[in-house]
């Protein structure tokens, strides 16, 4: 069986990818590439693509990665009925009824605001 995922090459700290299709049971390091579809920088989302290539490919049965399948999605090439994209996780809190923004909110009471000063009459005068 054949897939088609993304091996990475560049500098460290400064990935590139190859989008490439390759027998599925490989490491995606091993070299043995069937054929190379495409380019993916992700710092500058720079993407070149042979799309007749990929639809090629995937008419034949070959398995695109969940970032593939993404990536292909977004830029427009048909993927067939039976590949699944992976919806993407939203973080959820643990304890969501204990964060400060789910508490009920306090109410304030309308007391008069007390001032720190007292009258000339209570204060003794010392003359």
């Amino acid at each position: 069986m054949l897939a088609i995922r993304m091996q990475r090459n560049g500098r460290s700290h400064y990935p590139t990818y190859r989008i490439v299709v390759q027998e599925a049971q490989r490491h995606p390091l091993s070299g043995r590439v069937v054929a190379e579809v495409g380019n993916y920088n992700p710092a500058t989302k720079a993407l070149t693509l042979d799309k007749e290539t990929v639809k090629k490919y995937l008419k034949n049965g070959a398995q695109p990665s969940s970032r593939v399948a993404f990536i292909l999605e977004k830029n427009g090439v048909e993927l067939p009925k039976w590949v699944k994209i992976i919806p993407k996780k939203s973080a959820q809190a643990k304890h969501a009824d204990k964060l400060r923004k789910n508490q009920p909110k306090e109410e304030t009471l309308a007391e008069e605001p007390t001032t720190g000063e007292t009258s000339a009459e209570e204060t003794p005068n010392e003359a």
